[in-house]
């Protein structure tokens, strides 16, 4: 049993700071994520290396590691091509997978979070080789004939329980995709186009995020002040879509958008690569090779009317009038409302995060988070003290899952706090999948978690606006997906299961942040330790619907645009393909000289699979209608939901996941209308902060 160590218990010993109020009745979680903490100078301990590992103690170290895995893959290969059909093929398989996986999991972690930029450097180098044998290895004839002999089999295949043989399928499947049944020479073809891929995917993802600049005399002196000055230049990073000024976000958009020819190329020649490969092992399109094996099945299911029909300019005339009502200088007409109004309006018109974050610093967010899910599933966050050289940040958090009765299910860490060398965007990443060891034991999951929380300040913690409690619980039900799976393999363990099902356990856990009984055992002022009020509880979580319609038609919109970027070839650019797109499905017009589409990181991670965000939340919506909306609290529902959906990982249909939780197997209309009806919310009753 492992002895742990609270971060909490540290306070005593001088290498935290206090917490920012008087009272104690923080949980230990949550007083340890409200505290400053001082990480002491440890000359006694040995540097046990990056997520434990001591290899990594070293940037040298990635290269011992990287090529550890690739000796131990060649004999796993041999074993492999050697073992007669059976269970045990399928364990040597996901061996393999776990071995690569363990190293190109964490090296594709550390190139893009680590701030020492030799360690991002030696990552993004096995990343590349582990990359290249992976490829490789779904174009060995001989491994793939091992794998066959075994589904070929049908009297051994059909004795194997139901989660080994759907692996087995899905290792046959990645065979596939990848061209095993061409002929040498194609097959040639395929590896290449794939690690062409890879280029072409690090260097879109790198451009996504950097910075346009422009000559200071081209903007106003006044608004400078809002951007970065680089010399004669500003830099403009983003699109500022918090700023008030209406002048500073439509520079934004503007500058940050403004074509780019070079990554023009990039993203073109990505399409173009991704089409090639998909034609040449057999598929229609790219987007018929994605969506193989995926609750939507096909594109053609993907274009719905219905679902477009439900999107209305109703939020636009409440943006419109919200503006009129705070600028009436300047108001604005329907007509010349524009992109950079709305992601805007979106963002804030609807309640004033100012007035809330008081009662969402982070320490009472962990501590809702920890009470949630101990009393949905019997499962606790205790916060550890990482030993020497175990984290790339003196700001990361280590928390410990476990369980009243299973005991530690896994790792989370907790890279909450804003640095510029930071990815912008919140996200979450597998380090290890858990998966059954030989011996009995169950190899433990380990994962990331990396959000861009302000730091604490002298006079008080991290407080969250209501957007970034509502990512934080977002990005948590991703970690819990992996602590809570209990799948044999690792090969589909938690989020490593279908794009359009891996969403629904993080966008259900959004249902929670909004739900007033949720909120209020956890919303309370950090210094008076007073619940946040009921009234404003209530506008809390009506707001979630207000301007859902314009949000659910953006959403739209970037889907049907992917889907079209990766179907049939066109002989124009992406950005003519963009306009016309937006004309067809979105309500605002398209700003000349901008190519959002060059921004829009998505195309790389959810190529062809971005519909998965309405998918997923249709399903979120409906379980959490039918199975936790009476009672989000109840610990029989919570239990029922890990069994039916999260403890089988990918390892099990995700249709008959969801059939499982919902007692039917939802129709097209049900995914409809699980989106419609999110989209009414009470706009007779529903008053603003800044009126109330």
């Amino acid at each position: 049993m492992s002895v742990y160590r609270p971060l909490v218990c540290l306070f005593r010993h001088g290498t935290a700071a206090r917490a920012w109020r008087t009272l104690t009745t923080w949980s230990p979680v949550g007083a340890a994520f409200n505290a400053r903490v001082h990480r002491r100078l440890d000359i006694f301990h040995q540097n046990v290396g990056l997520f434990g590992v001591p290899e990594l103690s070293c940037v040298e170290g990635f290269e011992v590691v990287q090529d550890r895995a690739l000796q131990e893959t060649q004999q796993l290969v041999e074993e492999a091509c050697r073992c007669p059909p059976g269970v045990q093929t399928v364990e040597i398989f996901d061996k393999l997978s776990d071995s690569l996986c363990r190293v190109a999991d964490m090296a594709d972690f550390i190139k893009v979070a680590h701030p020492d930029p030799s360690y991002r450097e030696a990552a993004e180098r096995t990343c590349i080789n582990i990359g290249t044998m992976v490829e490789r290895l779904n174009t060995n004839v001989d491994l793939c004939k091992s794998l066959k002999d075994l589904l070929d089999n049908e009297e051994i295949f059909s004795k194997l329980d139901p989660e080994t043989r759907r692996v087995a399928e899905l290792f046959l499947f990645d065979f596939e995709i990848s061209g095993i049944h061409l002929d040498k020479k194609k097959r040639k073809e395929a590896v290449n186009l794939n690690v062409k891929l890879l280029d072409l995917s690090n260097q879109f993802l790198m451009s996504c995020h950097m910075p346009n600049r422009i000559e200071k005399r081209a903007l106003p002196e006044h608004i400078h002040q809002h951007f970065t000055k680089d010399g004669n230049y500003i830099q403009i990073g983003g699109l500022n879509a918090d700023a008030p000024d209406d002048l500073v976000r439509e520079v934004a958009y503007k500058v940050f958008l403004y074509p780019n020819e070079n990554v023009m190329h990039i993203l073109e020649e990505l399409l173009s690569c991704r089409d090639k490969l998909a034609r040449l092992v057999g598929y229609e399109s790219y987007a018929h090779r994605a969506l193989k094996g995926t609750m939507a099945k096909s594109p053609g299911r993907l274009y719905s009317s219905e679902i477009v029909s439900l999107l209305t300019e109703k939020d636009f005339e409440m943006m419109r009038e919200m503006k009129t009502k705070l600028n009436p200088r300047n108001p604005v007409s329907f007509n010349n409302m524009a992109c950079w109004h709305v992601v805007f309006y979106l963002c804030r018109f609807n309640i004033e995060p100012s007035l809330y974050s008081p009662y969402f610093s982070l320490g009472a967010c962990m501590e809702g988070l920890n009470g949630l899910f101990t009393q949905l599933y019997g499962a606790s966050l205790l916060a550890e003290q990482p030993s020497v050289g175990e984290v790339w940040s003196e700001d990361v958090r280590k928390l410990a899952v476990v369980h009243e009765t299973e005991g530690l299910l896994g790792y989370i860490y907790c890279d909450f706090f804003y640095r510029p060398d930071k990815p912008h965007q919140d996200c979450h990443f597998t380090i290890r999948g858990g998966r059954q060891l030989e011996d009995g034991q169950y190899q433990l999951p380990i994962v990331v978690l990396m959000l861009n929380l302000p730091h604490p300040t002298r006079s008080a913690p991290t407080l969250l606006s209501p957007g970034m409690m509502e990512n934080l619980f977002h990005e948590m039900g991703h970690a819990m997906h992996s602590m809570l799976g209990r799948t044999r393999y690792q090969h589909v363990t938690g989020t490593r299961c279908v794009t359009d099902f891996a969403e629904v356990p993080s966008i259900l856990m959004e249902y929670f942040a909004t739900d007033y009984r949720v909120i209020s055992q956890f919303a309370r002022h950090y210094q008076t330790g007073q619940p946040l009020p009921q009234s404003m509880v209530a506008r809390l979580c009506e707001s979630k619907k207000v301007c859902g319609a314009a949000d659910t038609q953006l959403q739209v919109f970037y889907a049907i645009m992917d889907q079209v970027y990766h179907g049939k070839p066109q002989n124009r650019s992406t950005t003519d393909i963009m306009i016309d797109m937006q004309k067809k499905y979105y309500g605002l017009p398209y700003v000349t000289n901008t190519a959002w589409q060059l921004r829009f990181s998505h195309l790389v991670g959810y190529g062809a699979k971005y519909y998965s965000y309405l998918m997923s939340r249709a399903v979120a919506s409906m379980v959490w209608k039918q199975c936790f909306y009476k009672d989000p609290l109840n610990r029989e529902t919570g239990e029922r939901y890990r069994r039916e959906m999260l403890a089988h990982g990918g390892g099990k249909e995700p249709m008959l996941m969801v059939e499982g939780m919902l007692q039917k197997r939802p129709s097209i209309e049900d995914f409809v209308n699980a989106l419609v009806s999110d989209l009414d919310p009470d706009f007779e009753t529903f008053i603003m902060d800044s009126e109330g």
